[in-house]
């Protein structure tokens, strides 16, 4: 009796790595909201050219970027999450995917989303610094250097300790 109720668990508990589909297809509904408003800010952006000055144009561009980093963030989270989770994508069966899409393992993941997260809060910190002259508040701009500093500094510690426990044992 043990045995079909252990089969019975274990089915439910590995079937319920479906209940993440809904969420990873939600992501994809983002990404098409960044999409959409990505377009609408170009928009903006190219009626205001003529009457804007250079740094405010770099800002909106700055903005732009944001959002290109911040869809790319989420399709690491989508793929990897659905790799990880839900069904194993084979590399043979998609050769022409790009390697970040496929075989993300957890060590990747981390440095990805940290690399992606310092990289969005880096761009965030220079256009705050060509808007620098609109506000007087210079606290905000000693966070807004710190804040991508520190996930720098988070991404150079997980790379170490990844790296520490993947060395091989030292032979005796």
């Amino acid at each position: 009796m043990w045995q079909p109720t252990r089969r019975g668990i274990q089915s439910v508990i590995f079937f319920s790595r479906w209940l993440v589909a809904p969420f990873l297809l939600g992501l994809v509904f983002c990404i098409l909201l960044i999409i959409y408003r990505f377009f609408a800010d170009l928009y903006v952006l190219a009626i205001k050219v003529p009457t804007m000055g250079w740094h405010d144009l770099l800002v909106d561009e700055l903005n732009l970027i944001d959002l290109t980093l911040t869809a790319n963030l989420v399709l690491i989270v989508i793929f990897s999450g659905y790799e990880n989770y839900i069904r194993k994508v084979d590399p043979a069966e998609h050769r022409d995917w790009p390697d970040g899409l496929v075989d993300v393992n957890f060590s990747v993941l981390k440095q990805k989303l940290l690399g992606s997260i310092a990289s969005i809060a880096a761009v965030d910190a220079l256009a705050w610094y060509f808007d620098l002259d609109k506000t007087t508040d210079t606290s905000k701009l000693i966070w807004a250097i710190a804040f991508p500093l520190m996930f720098v500094i988070a991404m150079v510690l997980v790379a170490l300790a990844d790296r520490l426990s993947h060395r091989p044992s030292e032979e005796k």
